[in-house]
């Protein structure tokens, strides 16, 4: 970590939006994902779209893709984007078990959209939450990540590599 800097820390450690002007926009794309681990009997309500509250992944979908357009209200220094796509995948997974969220947003601009990706899984990973916490409240959010990144001055990143 050594050599890295804090761009949204002034010379005396205050909190600054960092200024993007002088960016070169480029194509922008950050995928993230995590996870909803819960009973099997309570993925089998979901999956059968038996929830009290109604179509819980379907719901899911929705609350991220509003979460990744509304980030910069959500996350103080994040900057207002003009998102070009917003996709949130939702697989129940038999073996976890439990959902398995995944999001992927992209942008033609002057600054990433990592914070917009894992705003999207944390918000669907929380309305699943909601949505179901009465069959089970033991549910746990595990594993929200950035998976991957491309665009921008710094280049390509794959968690792992």
């Amino acid at each position: 970590m050594s050599g890295k800097v804090l761009t949204h820390l002034g010379a005396s450690g205050e909190a600054h939006m960092v200024d993007v002007s002088g960016k070169v926009a480029t194509t922008r794309v950050a995928i993230a994902e995590g996870r909803v681990a819960m009973s099997k009997e309570t993925l089998d309500l979901v999956v059968a779209g038996n929830a009290k509250k109604g179509d819980v992944l379907g719901t899911a979908r929705i609350a991220g893709i509003m979460a990744a357009k509304r980030t910069h209200e959500l996350i103080p220094l994040c900057h207002p984007l003009a998102l070009s796509q917003v996709t949130v995948d939702l697989t129940p997974d038999p073996a976890l078990p439990g959902i398995v969220v995944q999001a992927s947003v992209k942008v033609t601009g002057q600054t990433g959209v990592e914070m917009e990706a894992l705003t999207a899984v944390s918000v669907a990973c929380l309305t699943i939450y909601d949505m179901v916490k009465a069959a089970e409240r033991g549910m746990r959010i595990e594993g929200i990540r950035l998976v991957e990144k491309t665009g921008g001055k710094s280049g390509p990143y794959r968690a792992g590599q």
